[in-house]
């Protein structure tokens, strides 16, 4: 009924896959291989800009593209036990704000300090690099204050904030440690790493880990 497409390497990839894994909801995967011409064309069918991940729900005609929409998707369609987009609007939205403020503040930098890396050495940016490295810095103190007071990034209970900062976090710390000077963030990064979806996902990743330029 659901197949979703993505690459196992892919950190967006990643906050679709916890959503799944937390509410074992049932789904195929379409793993796609962007440098193969009929694999990125069969993407591109579904989604123009050929980016992943894309959320298909054959069952309702449905085609989801973009991270967070998908989990907001899954919310409504395909609910689970885990309520990952909490039901009182004043909650939703706070959830809302996290989500985006892990993908804009720390996802967004770090795949920039990714993708330099992949360049060679005389087209690499420096100056752009040291203002990602600044960004996430200051990142991780706003983590610290996110969890100063309960375990997940809204309080006490694991949302769709916490799906985004798991894959943020994770590779965000592999390119810039988040380091001693942020003991919660190093706490609350340690408590995603141990949850059974966050596992699950690193596992299937593995395979792949070497693809990675940032890797420690």
């Amino acid at each position: 009924m659901l197949e979703l497409y993505l690459h196992p390497l892919a950190s967006y990839c990643w906050k679709v896959l916890i959503a799944l894994y937390e509410n074992a909801t049932p789904f195929t995967p379409r793993v796609i291989d962007l440098a193969d011409p009929a694999q990125r064309a069969e993407l591109a069918a579904l989604w123009s800009f050929a980016k992943f991940p894309v959320l298909r729900d054959r069952a309702r005609g449905a085609v989801v593209p973009e991270s967070s929409i998908i989990v907001e998707y899954l919310a409504v369609h395909h609910p689970g036990p885990v309520a990952l987009v909490p039901a009182d609007p004043d909650l939703a939205r706070e959830v809302r704000l996290r989500d985006r403020f892990f993908d804009l503040y720390v996802h967004e930098p770090m795949q920039r300090i990714v993708a330099d890396l992949r360049r060679p050495a005389a087209a690499r940016e420096p100056d752009s690099v040291a203002a990602a490295r600044a960004t996430l810095a200051t990142a991780y103190g706003v983590v610290d204050a996110l969890v100063a007071t309960g375990p997940w990034a809204a309080g006490d209970a694991f949302t769709l904030a916490d799906c985004a900062a798991a894959p943020a976090l994770f590779y965000a710390d592999q390119v810039a440690p988040i380091g001693a000077e942020h003991p919660r963030a190093s706490a609350y990064l340690a408590r995603l790493l141990a949850r059974p979806s966050m596992a699950r996902v690193r596992r299937e990743a593995e395979p792949y880990w070497h693809l990675f330029p940032g890797r420690r």
